[in-house]
């Protein structure tokens, strides 16, 4: 079976980290100056798709280590109902890839237009999206051929990351970020049979759920996105909490389940609900640094054990990555041609 481009750009992600980490380390300081000047308590992100799942990160992030309320935005206000709402004081950012689908450009061309300071995220220098935004952080991915986006995911990740610590002025979140890479290659080299058994024992799933909270539950987002652009399950990404509330009804003897639980400040009860479902029948998937979780799943998969819990979402989606080629091969589809999608997505 010929390369898989996708398995080739999942492979690059710390070497792209790398470069992104040591490159645009003045890009995201001349935004964090400018935040800092204006006094800002309040993000409004617009996003769509995986980057999307990236605004997930931003709202734990930027509320955990800034103390910022993080909203996402909603795009149609402005391009269908014209009425945007009032943005005044807030940082305006557009995440994207690409930089072109026009409803993210919409917002942060309004939010400019209020007096927004306005950021463009995106892995394509001079797009649209950053002529519309006063700052610019280029992921600096490379050309991502693979229509699933895996490595400028995870520089999306890291450029919010990258953005929190400056605006904070932390030097042991600083000293942390520098480790990414590192954590995303020891990500990246689990044991290829832990990952095949764990598509394996999700090959004949219709459906089924991903679980995740706090830091992770954009992993869970992320991951549920893969699983179904890729193999074509059809997974709901949960937190665990909200979970509890209606849908653990679904579990029964069979059931199937992704478990992402990085340890923090939410793992013991991720891991009290993943018993919980391990007990009614349900053989999970269990992506995490705890032994104990991993005792508990049907096909674990172990991340790193000494990352910080605020950067693991950078590394745990990795094996969530290789999770979802695997599945798709092993149910016997292409994973670097998913039906129906194209790189590029414009919405307006």
């Amino acid at each position: 079976m010929s390369e898989s481009v996708l398995l080739s750009e999942i492979a690059e992600q710390p070497f792209v980290l790398e470069r992104l980490l040591t490159e645009a380390a003045p890009e995201v300081e001349a935004i964090a100056s400018a935040f800092r000047e204006r006094g800002i308590h309040h993000v409004i992100i617009a996003a769509r798709g995986s980057s999307d799942n990236a605004a997930r990160y931003a709202q734990y992030l930027f509320g955990a280590h800034n103390r910022l309320i993080v909203t996402l935005a909603t795009p149609s206000l402005i391009t269908r109902y014209q009425a945007p709402p009032v943005m005044a004081g807030a940082l305006v950012v557009g995440i994207s890839q690409s930089g072109e689908s026009p409803d993210l450009i919409a917002v942060v061309e309004e939010g400019r237009r209020q007096g927004c300071l306005t950021l463009a995220v995106t892995n394509a220098a001079g797009s649209p999206l950053t002529a519309v935004a006063d700052h610019t952080i280029v992921l600096r991915a490379g050309k991502e051929r693979s229509i699933a986006a895996t490595k400028t995911y995870t520089a999306q990740l890291t450029a919010l990351a990258m953005l929190s610590t400056a605006i904070a002025q932390h030097g042991a979140w600083q000293r942390e970020l520098a480790r990414v890479p590192s954590f995303v290659a020891a990500a990246h080299g689990v044991d290829r049979e832990a990952v095949l058994a764990a598509a394996a024992a999700l090959k004949d799933a219709g459906h089924g759920v991903v679980l995740g909270r706090g830091f992770n539950f954009a992993t869970a987002f992320e991951a549920a996105l893969k699983a179904k652009e890729l193999a074509y399950v059809a997974v709901e990404p949960y937190s665990s909490a909200d979970f509890q509330h209606g849908p653990i009804a679904l579990i029964d003897t069979g059931f199937a389940a992704i478990v992402i639980n990085a340890a923090g400040a939410v793992s013991g009860e991720v891991e009290e609900l993943l018993r919980t479902i391990s007990d009614r029948g349900a053989r999970p998937v269990v992506i995490s640094n705890l032994p104990s979780s991993l005792a508990l799943a049907a096909a674990p998969i172990p991340i790193p054990a000494d990352m910080p819990e605020w950067l693991s979402p950078i590394a745990a989606i990795v094996p969530g990555q290789l999770l979802a080629f695997h599945l798709s091969r092993l149910r016997g589809f292409d994973p670097d041609q998913p039906r129906g999608l194209k790189k590029v997505t414009k919405t307006t």
